[in-house]
């Protein structure tokens, strides 16, 4: 997906839902933060959204431009309707959302997660795919590891060990250090 199928996205979202502010919680928020990642974080054609402040309309998300709608087949993209529990976040994740608005929005902000909080919901889920996609995020130094640690560490058990542990692992396969 690129940013500008997220700004269409974030467009339609707003119109179906007659709000102003969506959250995007999945593998596409790296596009709030990064408007050209490279292609590996670009990969999936699905934008994890809900409005902020009516959380109950995801499912007008998924029925009118979620997956196997008519605006998928027209356009090969899609959201998948959420809700705020779908994800595994630190503390004050909410706080850290980057606000991703254009032309393109036509009024509707969209609330993307930022980098670091991506990061540990990516590796909560602990899927290969999204094991991948934090080695890339890593990889690019879209992230801050020290900033990971510390809203790790917010997170409840066995989160808060198990996920600086994993990303050490990540990042470090040879068991070096990692700052």
């Amino acid at each position: 997906m690129t940013r500008r199928q997220l700004e269409h996205i974030l467009r339609a979202a707003g119109a179906v839902t007659d709000e102003t502010e969506i959250v995007i919680l999945g593998s596409q928020a790296i596009l709030g933060a990064f408007p050209t990642p490279p292609d590996i974080l670009c990969r999936s054609i699905e934008a994890d959204a809900y409005p902020r402040n009516a959380p109950e309309k995801t499912g007008l998300i998924d029925g009118t431009i979620g997956e196997l709608s008519p605006f998928h087949e027209a356009h090969g993209y899609y959201a998948h309707g959420i809700t705020p529990e779908t994800a595994l976040l630190a503390d004050g994740w909410q706080d850290r959302l980057i606000p991703l608005q254009s032309p393109m929005t036509q009024g509707v902000t969209g609330l993307c997660l930022a980098p670091v909080d991506l990061a540990i919901s990516k590796l909560a889920a602990n899927r290969e795919k999204d094991i991948a996609f934090v080695r890339a995020m890593a990889e690019n130094g879209f992230f801050d590891i020290g900033d990971f640690r510390t809203l790790a560490a917010t997170l409840p058990e066995p989160y808060r060990t198990q996920l600086p542990s994993a990303l050490s692992t990540l990042i470090n396969p040879a068991g070096g250090s990692c700052r």
